[in-house]
């Protein structure tokens, strides 16, 4: 269960195929800072191809997560990325687990 406060985040990330080297460098610095922001990899899934990865991060309140985002080390670990373009989509989520029934799910 959640701890109150807490936010979970799933992040779509579409990575172009010349980008792939450089992405994972940059994923390599950043994902290494979350703790330090209260945040916490949960399940980090990819394509078969590369192209594609999906993160679900949860962060122990949505203030840790803003931390995170505004780190300099994070902002300035950008330049692993070159000039790729990264398409993301960052998704709030919440844990549905045993709330199906409650919401006349079957």
């Amino acid at each position: 269960m959640d701890s109150p406060g807490a936010v979970t985040f799933v992040v779509v990330i579409d990575v172009p195929e010349r980008g792939r080297a450089d992405f994972l460098n940059y994923e390599q610095a950043v994902l290494t800072l979350l703790e330090r922001h209260g945040g916490r990899l949960e399940r980090r899934l990819r394509t078969p191809d590369g192209l594609t990865e999906v993160h679900i991060l949860s962060f122990g309140s949505n203030a840790g997560y803003q931390s995170y985002l505004g780190d300099p080390e994070r902002h300035a670990s950008r330049r692993l990325l070159g000039d790729v373009e990264l398409r993301q989509r960052l998704l709030p989520v919440v844990d549905v687990a045993g709330a199906d029934a409650e919401n006349g799910f079957s």
